[in-house]
């Protein structure tokens, strides 16, 4: 009986494993940057299994393997990795450390790519399997490398440079404050190992991930001000060059491993949560003192400048009016002959009108009846579904601009919605609009807010297995930290003046339907009469209208009938000027008073 292609991959890789002495390996989605989304060269984890999401990770031992997902792909995994050949895992239940320890038998050696973990990560991992006479062992060469034949080449995309007129502040400044904060700390340097830390910090873009406008490189900034940049000389233009002046060194970007070693004696800032477990290993064989700190430019970069903040709202302007004018293509065409796959080329034609459009945000996820269930789905021609009657349409989108990054999601119905979608679209419209209204005192985390999101869905029993909100980039990765609005991992980090965030609950009924409504929003200062403490808001961003059809207004109190009026009356100040015809006629439609 002939294997199968996933079958064969997984019984290469144990090959290989045996070859190199090891008992088990451990496949996480990522690269040598802690990168949510990853170039296809690092794509491993979809090579081996078939698992397209954008989080997740496998174990393979001799005679067993585990795959390992969070709520949002509970569905997607069966549809896409065998069951077989993986046990599914949630991480809910168990994670993966604890599946190890679980598994793993005495004088087992686990290998794992230090350039792909965290030192936290193995730390945790080499002491649960301590527990067990088990070893955790650092391979040389990844060994899914070893055995996958066709792997890309990462990208030599050339870089360009994003001009201050929309980065709001030059990479010497941000370099200035970057030295700063060094010598305010006593460290001699600090490494910057994030993408979108990269990009910002040196006012540069690049195309090495799909989606996300980021170049394949290191830095070492320096509290002289200076800087080393390590990138594949190949992506580097002329005007690339200039821009980046003399104080910054050019080296190539597989010198950095060794370039780690000249810090002998020196202190060193290293992020422990966006610098993997090599990085350490490399500067503790060198003799370096290694302080753990955050990247300086994580929470620079999230606080965004006033050009960054008008260039962003200029974004979701064009974006906005695009999506407008394909939801009314899509309330004509619906119906005719459409599918997932046609219906996001059609928004994305919609989109490219705009010569100011870079790329997509992210791969649309276009989801048709019980496909928008999937609330991470990605549509390929197996899955595609046709647009049908009597269903919901989810879609979740957005785009690069060089003046700001969007994300967007609406649903609408196709045909005459049931009373169930009609009162769930309410219920999840409720949550978005009380997340939109609140007024906060400054310190407040996104995890003490996201319940706001969720109390008219708690309070008939039901819930989604996301996040309500994330950071956005300034166009820069559409998932952006420190900050978030969750449930889970979102009480770290205050929300400040100038942070903008996703504000996204929804509902998923299995096999039948999925809602979600998101609008991009930004924390601003808010004036409080007789406040006795500073207090923060949320502006709205993003803007297209809402399906009126999904809304039963019988369920709203008057203050979010006024929210929706209010929001749709934006709507039509800000859109409408961009659009005419017959588009800006149904517009005027949906936007009227309910």
């Amino acid at each position: 009986m002939l294997m199968s292609t996933y079958e064969a991959r997984l019984k290469a890789l144990r090959e290989q494993m045996a070859k190199d002495g090891l008992d088990g390996f451990v496949v996480p989605i990522c690269d040598e940057h802690m990168s949510e989304y990853v170039g296809d060269y690092a794509q491993r984890l979809a090579w081996l299994t078939g698992f397209g999401g954008s989080a997740g990770s496998a174990v393979v031992l001799r005679d067993k393997a585990a795959i390992f997902i969070d709520g949002r792909y509970t569905i997607q995994v069966r549809d896409q990795v065998d069951g077989k050949l993986y046990e599914y895992v949630g991480t809910a239940d168990q994670s993966m450390i604890d599946w190890l320890g679980a598994n793993v038998a005495e004088g087992a050696n686990i290998g794992y790519d230090a350039w792909l973990h965290t030192k936290d990560w193995s730390n945790a991992a080499a002491a649960k399997l301590e527990k067990n006479g088990a070893k955790l062992v650092t391979v040389g060469t990844n060994p899914i490398d070893a055995v996958w034949e066709d792997q890309p080449e990462p990208s030599l995309a050339k870089l360009d440079v994003q001009p201050d007129e929309f980065a709001g502040k030059s990479a010497q400044e941000k370099r200035t404050a970057i030295a700063n904060w060094l010598s305010e700390e006593g460290l001699d340097a600090t490494v910057i190992a994030a993408l979108d830390s990269v990009a910002w910090t040196f006012n540069i873009r690049g195309k090495d991930i799909a989606n996300t406008p980021v170049p394949r490189g290191y830095a070492i900034a320096k509290s002289d001000g200076s800087a080393e940049l390590f990138i594949a000389p190949e992506k580097l233009t002329d005007d690339v060059r200039v821009h980046l002046g003399n104080e910054v060194s050019l080296r190539r970007y597989d010198e950095f491993p060794d370039a780690l070693a000249e810090y002998k004696d020196r202190k060193i800032g290293v992020d422990p949560e966006r610098s993997v477990a090599a990085i350490f290993e490399q500067l503790e064989n060198a003799g370096a003192t290694i302080v753990k700190k955050r990247d300086p430019t994580v929470l620079a970069k999230a606080i965004k400048n006033d050009t960054e903040v008008a260039g962003h709202r200029s974004a979701q302007a064009r974006d906005g009016a695009a999506l407008t004018r394909f939801l009314h293509w899509f309330s004509e065409n619906a119906l005719n002959d459409q599918d997932e796959l046609s219906v996001a080329a059609k928004l994305a034609e919609f989109r490219g009108q705009s010569d100011k459009l870079m790329d997509l945000s992210f791969r649309t996820i276009s989801g048709a009846g019980p496909n928008g269930a999937l609330c991470h789905y990605s549509v390929n021609e197996d899955t595609n579904r046709p647009i049908e009657d009597g269903t919901l349409y989810l879609v979740d989108s957005g785009g690069q601009y060089r003046d700001g990054t969007t994300d967007v999601t609406r649903t609408m119905a196709v045909g005459e919605p049931s009373a169930e979608m009609i009162k769930r679209y309410t219920q999840v419209l409720q949550g978005h609009i009380a997340l939109a209204q609140a007024v906060f005192p400054v310190g407040t985390t996104g995890g003490q807010l996201d319940i706001l999101a969720r109390q008219y869905l708690w309070a008939d029993g039901v819930d989604y297995a996301h996040g309500t909100g994330h950071g956005v980039g300034a166009y820069l990765a559409v998932h952006e930290g420190p900050h978030r609005i969750a449930a889970f991992g979102g009480f770290g980090e205050p929300l400040r003046a100038g942070m903008i965030c996703s504000n996204e609950p929804g509902y998923y009924k299995t096999d039948a339907f999925g809602i979600r409504i998101e609008n991009l929003i930004l924390v601003e200062e808010r004036a409080v009469d007789n406040a006795e403490q500073e207090m923060l808001g949320f502006e709205t961003l993003t803007f297209a209208p809402l399906d009126r059809r999904l809304i039963d207004v019988a369920l709203l109190s008057e203050d979010q009938i006024d929210w929706v009026n209010s929001y749709h009356r934006q709507v039509l100040e800000i859109v409408g000027p961009r659009i005419d015809g017959a588009a800006l006629d149904w517009l005027n439609a949906q936007c009227a008073d309910i």
